[in-house]
């Protein structure tokens, strides 16, 4: 229930609000005031209206695994810790080594989560062929798999349009696309931190044309490194033009940016402060996505837990400690792991229910 007087704030912090309260939408230059503002505790309260509007005291986790098959890339972005071929400390796992991963995680996962670099040997036929191992080695397995920087360089590698690419892999097993790889969308700032990286048009073109085939996906924000809100309210809203148009994705994850064995290191990472105005206007002006998810490996467990009060309703899963390439640019958690009943036990003493689900969010 919203209970705050809004007759003490001005007369555009309550135009917005009883905006929010109403169920419209609010404008970019509207997320911009939000953000420009200091009242972080109404634009807590504002964010878990809309959240408990939609899922009420319900908090979602799932019990999943992450493999990252390489951190090999061919793209050099400054605020990443990926390797170049030639580097000594680079790895790179097969198939049966990555099916040997999922054999020792729990046995009740649900998901397989697949991202890695761009490695410069790799084409569209050798992750079709992972997919479709794990797919026959786990037939109940949702495989969430390849970011969108991924699917663009092995489906252009092997001289396909995009969305015959991704309707092999679809074929082969793939369930769903995770949203990583989109950074900041502004083009300016992106010459500046991943010059050579798929493009932001790119990027929304490869995840429309996977939900016109039939496969879900997430979406990502890289914030807190050059950015500035305005390049913050542009993202989100392309995001939620494309929303508009696809119904597509499932979730919105920000990801804050960790400087650490990076190229962009002497940045100074932003404060908690501005993570939870960041998930709590995330939260207001995507009023067409269904889930924030505050991806508590990058966070740690407390800042996690206290998103659910900016408007996060997920803590992703229990990821079984496999995360290697954003814990070594200094994530909060060196070694990701959960229990399902530490993720029910995190999640109960915010006053939260938790609610275990399957990768397409329906409730176990």
């Amino acid at each position: 229930m919203f209970n705050i007087p809004l007759d003490r704030f001005s007369a555009d912090y309550r135009m917005i609000a009883e905006k929010i309260l109403a169920e419209e939408r609010i404008t970019e230059s509207e997320g911009m005031f939000l953000f420009e503002s200091n009242e972080l505790g109404l634009l807590s309260v504002l964010a878990n209206h809309i959240r408990e509007r939609k899922h009420g005291k319900n908090t979602y986790f799932i019990r999943n695994i992450h493999i990252e098959p390489t951190n090999i890339c061919t793209y050099n972005c400054k605020f990443c810790s990926y390797r170049s071929k030639n580097q000594t400390d680079g790895w790179e796992f097969n198939e049966e080594e990555m099916i040997e991963k999922i054999k020792k995680a729990d046995k009740l996962i649900r998901e397989v989560h697949i991202v890695g670099g761009t490695h410069p040997d790799r084409d569209l036929n050798y992750y079709i062929n992972i997919i479709k191992k794990i797919s026959e080695a786990f037939p109940l397995l949702h495989i969430k798999a390849f970011s969108a920087v991924e699917v663009e360089f092995m489906i252009e590698k092997s001289g396909l349009t995009i969305k015959d690419g991704l309707t092999q892999l679809k074929a082969a097993g793939l369930n769903s696309i995770p949203g990583g790889g989109a950074e900041i969308f502004d083009e300016d700032i992106r010459k500046q931190i991943c010059d050579r990286k798929t493009k932001s048009s790119q990027w929304l073109a490869i995840h429309e044309a996977a939900h016109n085939v039939g496969i879900p996906s997430n979406a990502t924000m890289l914030y807190g490194h050059i950015e500035n809100y305005k390049h913050r309210i542009d993202h989100l809203n392309r995001l939620r033009q494309l929303q508009d148009r696809t119904a597509g994705f499932q979730a919105f994850i920000p990801l804050k940016y960790k400087n650490k064995n990076n190229e962009m290191q002497d940045i100074k990472e932003v404060s908690v402060i501005e993570d939870m105005k960041n998930y709590a206007v995330s939260r207001i002006f995507l009023d067409n996505f269904e889930h924030i998810k505050a991806y508590w490996p990058m966070l740690g467990r407390q800042s996690a837990q206290l998103a659910l009060s900016f408007g996060v309703d997920d803590m992703d899963g229990t990821i079984d400690d496999s995360t290697k390439i954003y814990s070594s640019a200094g994530a909060e958690e060196q070694s990701p792991s959960m229990t399902a009943d530490e993720m029910s036990q995190l999640i109960e003493t915010t006053g939260r229910t938790p609610v275990e689900r399957d990768a397409l969010y329906n409730k176990i």
